[in-house]
């Protein structure tokens, strides 16, 4: 008797990702040990087609940034990576080639982050593709980086470069000319998770999140949770050689590369006096950062400020699920 289409799909395709605690994917559950003494992070994020990634992005970018937007997660919260379960929901037309590639860039995560597929669910749609993972990753107890804990006058600091995701969409969108298109679409496509600075800053960061639906409006979020304002200045928010060629091109970008999403980046706070901390731990995991501002009394606001020292007018704050 032959096996069912899913089954067979899983056989062929997911039980190469699957580690020991999968049970080659033949069991309805994971067995897995956590590591002793550690406390388990577990987060979940799903993207859909033609919300979080392009139809016809490479199957294989598809996984790769499904896995990398979670791993930004743990990232944040200075945990590192243990496995991961993954719902997949695919229309029936979608051709097995396209799974094979999917499952491809999946693999070579995998390889490079340490982390294996424990399980998951394959199941039909009428569309769009949809795809959720759950990741779990394991951190010291009491080292975990919270949201909670900025205060005022501590600094505003944020890892990498900001606006390149957006500018990257806006390319493969046919909307954006621009030097360094490739530079810009891979940022896009393929976020890199900072879990080596997210370890790094384990005793010294305040609070800390990821930038995933827009700088000012996730830095909103830090100011919410420790019950303060945030003021940054625009001029020292840093930006890749592509954005500033693209900022310098079109000025009125500014706001748009400020609230854009997709730069999974982190954002964090930290003791105005930790600057040389930072950047030595920053620099030991080779990722570098900036300080872009500080933590003030008053409302949970966020005020960007020009290079004249005013308040630059924003439509919005970032990215809206709903």
């Amino acid at each position: 008797m032959s096996l069912p289409r899913e089954f067979a799909l899983i056989a062929q395709h997911f039980r190469r990702l699957a580690g020991p605690g999968a049970l080659d994917l033949s069991d309805d559950a994971a067995l897995f040990d956590p590591p002793a003494g550690q406390q388990l992070v577990l987060a979940a994020d799903a993207m859909v087609a033609g919300v979080h990634f392009l139809p016809d992005d490479p199957p294989e970018t598809i996984g790769r940034k499904l896995l990398r937007v979670n791993l930004s997660d743990l990232a944040a919260m200075g945990a590192a990576p243990l496995g991961y379960l993954m719902t997949i929901a695919l229309p029936r037309e979608i051709p097995e080639a396209w799974l094979g590639r999917f499952v491809d860039g999946l693999a070579e995560d995998q390889a490079r982050f340490g982390l294996s597929v424990l399980g998951g669910d394959t199941v039909s749609t009428p569309g769009p593709v949809s795809l959720s993972l759950t990741v779990l990753g394991a951190v010291a107890p009491g080292q975990a980086l919270r949201r909670t804990g900025a205060r005022p006058g501590d600094k505003v600091w944020v890892s990498g470069t900001i606006g390149d995701g957006t500018l990257g969409l806006a390319v493969l969108q046919g909307a954006l000319p621009a030097d360094g298109a490739g530079f810009l679409a891979d940022r896009y496509r393929l976020p890199e998770p900072r879990l080596s600075l997210g370890a790094a800053l384990s005793g010294v960061a305040l609070a800390a999140m990821d930038v995933s639906d827009g700088l000012v409006q996730d830095l909103g979020h830090l100011c919410r949770a420790g019950d303060c304002g945030a003021e940054i200045e625009a001029a020292a928010v840093p930006f890749s050689p592509a954005t500033r060629a693209a900022l310098a091109a079109k000025p009125d970008l500014l706001p748009r590369l400020l609230t854009g999403g997709d730069d999974y980046e982190l954002l964090f706070a930290a003791p105005a006096d930790a600057d040389r901390i930072i950047v030595n731990r920053a620099t030991a995991a080779g990722v570098p950062v900036a300080c872009i501002g500080r933590f003030v009394a008053g409302p949970a606001d966020v005020v960007v400020r020009d290079a004249a020292g005013a308040p630059l007018a924003l439509l919005r704050a970032g990215w809206s699920h709903f």
